[in-house]
């Protein structure tokens, strides 16, 4: 049944309806961020647009660490290497040294005793060789349902982290308000916009030009920011929109699943966006943006680990043993924010002919709900609320798009994030740890080149190298790095 639906809007795609206040999923998405207020489409009754994104990537990347090798196996006390690369061992639990332990000749990953017993090093890399990444996928269902009332929804056929069919969420979108009869309203609604619904929240500018699953055609690039601050939420936000200027209110459960208990621990996520968009003339385009994020306290916070879907750098500095799911956010960093956080970001983006610019500065702190006291067990010693730890994320962005409607590009990024980190903890009631903490720093650099060969179809290219500092030893991205080259072809209609 899903097969003939897909197949009927693929026979169907020469026919696409055109839909109010709505940003395409092709070439024509670019660059735009909020639908604006221009009323440029006609409503002559209810509209369906069944619609897909679909990317493949071939990757060829090279990983390296430092961290000291940790040994486990069944039914063996576990050992750590006292220096990075040594050879030498000592009992975890214990402290002694011990003897006679050597690398297994063909088990990647594997060590063997004077006995033959055989342990696996949980710091040893995945053996990584060029290939293709899984395929990813989205199925997009637009509704054109009134004059001014949009429905979108968005599916997840195949992604990294969620290999099943996955719903992304869905949202009604209110730009006019002629069911209510009234003049007034209809005055007053020229310059807002209401969104309600299980929906990607507006925080920051950054998530318009993030990959999404298998719509990659917005991102010039092979992958999204370090710090990926994009989460769905359930809620509604209001924008007001008036010669270029933007400001937008919104307040959602603050997770990415609704609840109904637990209410004492569960706080509402407010957000907000103020700045302004203008076309200076034919070729001059100036947008500047700054938007804040704030919880109290959360179940479960994602707004840096809200995506479903995964990254398009497949198990770079990951461990031996790592899987598509379990491991399926290769190369960025998640700062731990899972009970309380307050962030703010800053976007400027400049387009001068074909000549464009975009930047994130961002600064977030927050703490998990350990490191707040919220969990505790009186036999093991109180645990005091412990100070927010704290993330400054810097990102910048150069494309330069030529040809007959843009349809090459090249560019070039640098991100980079420093913070703090916390390791080890442990939530289990009966052996509670708040961790250690520790300062980072994450830098990328990426050089990509891209072709639209038509508005529905793109091809990409990037080289990029990554770099992890201020890990401690014991960590798998001690002193971590990768490089090499990805490229990527997608379709969006």
């Amino acid at each position: 049944m899903f097969v003939c639906i897909l197949f009927s809007s693929f026979l169907g795609y020469a026919q696409q309806p055109a839909l109010q206040y709505f940003r395409y999923y092709d070439q024509r998405g670019v660059n735009v961020f909020e639908t604006s207020k221009n009323d440029t489409v006609a409503y002559d009754g209810l509209k369906l647009r069944l619609g897909a994104n679909f990317s493949q990537g071939f990757q060829t990347l090279n990983h390296s660490n430092n961290a000291k090798a940790i040994l486990t196996g069944t039914g063996l006390p576990a050992l750590i290497e006292t220096e990075p690369g040594s050879g030498s061992f000592v009992n975890v639990s214990t402290g002694a040294a011990v003897e006679g332990i050597t690398q297994h000749p063909t088990i990647l990953g594997g060590y063997t005793t004077s006995t033959n017993q055989l342990y696996m090093n949980g710091n040893q890399l995945y053996d990584l060789a060029p290939g293709f990444p899984l395929a990813q996928a989205n199925l997009n269902l637009d509704v054109q349902l009134a004059d001014g009332v949009r429905v979108s929804l968005v599916s997840y056929m195949s992604s990294h982290h969620h290999n099943e069919f996955w719903v992304k969420g869905g949202y009604f979108q209110i730009d006019k308000v002629g069911f209510l009869n009234s003049e007034l309203m209809d005055k007053l609604w020229k310059n807002l916009t209401l969104k309600v619904g299980h929906m990607e929240i507006n925080y920051g500018d950054a998530h318009y030009r993030r990959n999404d699953g298998g719509n990659t055609m917005y991102n010039p690039f092979i992958e999204n920011n370090l710090i990926d601050a994009f989460n769905t939420e359930i809620g509604g936000e209001l924008y007001w929109q008036k010669a270029g200027f933007l400001g937008m209110i919104g307040i959602t459960d603050g997770e990415i699943q609704g609840s109904v208990t637990k209410g004492d621990d569960r706080k509402p996520s407010v957000y907000g966006k103020v700045g302004f968009d203008k076309v200076l003339n034919e070729r001059t385009r100036v947008r500047l943006t700054g938007s804040f994020y704030t919880t109290k306290s959360s179940i479960s916070n994602n707004i840096y680990g809200g995506d479903r879907t995964g990254s398009n750098y497949q198990f770079v500095t990951e461990p031996y043993s790592a899987t598509v799911t379990a491991n399926a956010f290769s190369g960025r960093v998640n700062p731990g924010f899972k009970d309380n956080v307050t962030a703010f970001m800053i976007n400027p983006f400049v387009k001068f002919a074909g000549l464009e610019f975009f930047g994130t500065y961002e600064i977030s702190k927050g703490n998990s709900q350990i490191e707040n006291g919220e969990m505790q067990n009186p036999a093991l010693g109180e645990l005091a609320k412990l100070e927010d730890r704290k993330f400054n994320q810097y990102e910048a962005d150069l494309v330069y798009r030529f040809g007959a409607r843009e349809k090459f590009y090249v560019g070039a990024k640098y991100n980079m994030i420093d913070g703090t980190l916390s390791f080890g903890q442990n939530t289990n009631t009966a052996s509670l740890n708040q961790g250690t903490r520790d300062d980072v720093t994450v830098d990328r650099t990426s050089f990509a080149a891209g072709w639209y060969i038509t508005k529905n179809i793109m091809f990409k290219a990037e080289y990029v190298t990554q770099s992890y500092k201020g890990y401690p030893e014991e960590h798998i991205l001690s002193d971590a790095k990768f490089d090499g080259f990805v490229i990527q072809g997608a379709i969006g209609f």
